[in-house]
């Protein structure tokens, strides 16, 4: 265990019971009524989502800008994301959103179709730029159909729902998305993490890596099924989450060493307390309505990638 995996770890143990009594009304185990039941039913599945949504993000943000070197690489330039999205909005545009796991089900078919076509397009070389391009068609695809089933919505009442879910929230879930997502999540996580070594090699050139061993095509589909899991996972049950999988490297990396491998456990740990610690933001905002997770973040998101940029700029003057 390195500083940074004990870091993460000890403040997501720290927030979570806070978490769980943060919120519009903030809950007194002792006076509260039905505290128990508002606790179990309500809270918890809520806070547990957010942690395996942020790990997962988080984990995947962390492979990604390992493998392609890139610090401002995001889960979203894969594309499945977005086709997890589309998914999901192909169920709400056709009305089967009613059925509770219809959703999450269109959404994680959404991925895999995506997973499916970059597999099919770059999976064979294993290269980079190849693989990032790919990635990039993939989703402006995915976002065209996407914005075209909201142009083409059936009736008024189905557009409000799908730009709703398209905003990512956690409201309203319940331990049936916990138990989806959970097992996607880990799974996903495991094979990252077993791709870390590989990508240890990588950030030395990729002939290098050939040199020493490392099979980028076996690379290549560990991160594609790696991210295809996680993220495909998080947004069947969230929607959409942005910047988790940019910001959460960028913090990780100054406690360790700086190797891929060192950096993708943390980050899911760093991304868990993210989720969780905005979450548990927008449940106390004095606001009408409760403000969307996926609005939180990409107000937070958007400055910071914006600080990269300008520091990254510097860097190169």
């Amino acid at each position: 265990m390195n500083r940074a995996t004990a870091v993460f770890a000890g403040l997501l143990v720290i927030a979570l019971p806070l978490s769980l009594l943060a919120g519009r009304v903030w809950l007194d185990p002792a006076a509260t009524p039905n505290a128990a039941l508002i606790l179990a039913e309500l809270r918890l599945p809520r806070a547990l989502l957010a942690i395996v949504v942020g790990a997962g993000l988080g984990a995947s943000g962390a492979a990604m800008q390992g493998y392609l070197r890139n610090p401002l690489a995001d889960p979203g330039l894969f594309g499945i994301a977005p086709g997890a999205a589309l998914g999901a909005v192909a169920a709400l545009w056709f009305g089967y959103a009613t059925a509770p796991w219809l959703l999450p089900a269109f959404a994680l078919l959404g991925a895999a179709g995506a997973m499916a076509l970059l597999a099919a397009i770059a999976g064979r070389t294993g290269g980079i730029a190849l693989f990032t391009l790919a990635g990039l068609m993939v989703a402006s695809l995915a976002g065209a159909l996407t914005a075209l089933a909201i142009s083409m919505a059936p009736n008024a009442f189905a557009m409000s729902e799908i730009v709703l879910w398209l905003n990512g929230a956690l409201t309203d879930r319940s331990w049936r998305e916990v138990s989806l997502a959970t097992p996607l999540v880990a799974g996903g996580v495991l094979l990252l993490w077993r791709a870390g070594r590989a990508l240890d090699a990588l950030t030395l050139g990729e002939a290098v890596a050939r040199s020493l061993g490392v099979n980028t095509s076996r690379l290549l589909w560990l991160l594609i099924a790696g991210v295809g899991l996680t993220v495909g996972a998080s947004v069947a049950v969230a929607g959409i989450i942005g910047f988790v999988g940019l910001i959460v490297p960028h913090l990780v990396r100054p406690l360790t060493d700086r190797r891929p491998s060192q950096v993708i456990v943390p980050s899911a740990l760093a991304g868990a307390l993210l989720v969780l610690v905005a979450d548990s933001a927008v449940r106390v905002l004095p606001l009408v309505t409760e403000l969307r997770l996926g609005i939180a973040l990409s107000l937070l998101g958007a400055p910071f990638f914006l600080w990269l940029l300008l520091r990254m700029r510097r860097g190169l003057a």
